[in-house]
């Protein structure tokens, strides 16, 4: 008959108790991955502990794909470090290395400027219209660490959305017809 064959018939013989089961079980496993994310948000201080390299404005250092992992404190930012930024009106975070900081002696508050390691020019192009600092409310996270290519599973499922269908798709079906 097949493996087709076998999965129609698996969902046809579902009864309502154990497909309540089954929701409950993966509404369970969502719930526990939102209640991890929380977690690393409190413990990182940021409200997004890691994310996915986009380009290749900071190779050699970081990949496009890789992941890094973030952490926010109150410590003082300094130049060298690579942060990850959020410009006002953009959605996409940037991850690229400080390369100056000025502190305001009156204020203490500090002004970043920020270029990628593979990129000829600072960014101040990339920040809005008449900006040409950072603030510290503009900076999500200090990287500390990461994961090689592991970020190119999320940039394949944005940049080809069939493939997140056919993946979700397939979750759910293994799902409903477990037999467990």
């Amino acid at each position: 008959m097949g493996w087709i064959g076998e999965t129609v018939d698996s969902i046809k013989s579902i009864k309502i108790r154990q497909l309540l089961t089954q929701a409950v079980t993966l509404g369970m496993i969502v719930t526990s991955a939102l209640i991890i994310w929380k977690a690393m948000m409190c413990v990182t201080g940021t409200e997004s502990p890691v994310v996915v390299v986009l380009s290749g404005s900071m190779e050699p250092g970081f990949q496009r794909g890789d992941i890094l992992l973030l952490r926010m404190t109150k410590d003082p930012i300094r130049t060298g470090e690579i942060v990850v930024f959020k410009i006002d009106g953009r959605d996409i975070p940037i991850v690229h290395r400080v390369i100056e900081v000025h502190e305001r002696k009156t204020t203490g508050k500090v002004d970043v400027l920020t270029k990628g390691d593979n990129n000829d020019v600072d960014d101040i192009d990339l920040y809005a219209d008449g900006q040409m600092w950072l603030h510290r409310h503009h900076i999500m996270g200090r990287a500390v660490g990461f994961l090689p290519y592991v970020g190119w599973v999320t940039i394949i499922m944005t940049e080809k959305p069939i493939i997140k269908y056919l993946l979700i798709g397939a979750m759910g079906l293994l799902v409903i017809t477990s037999k467990d």
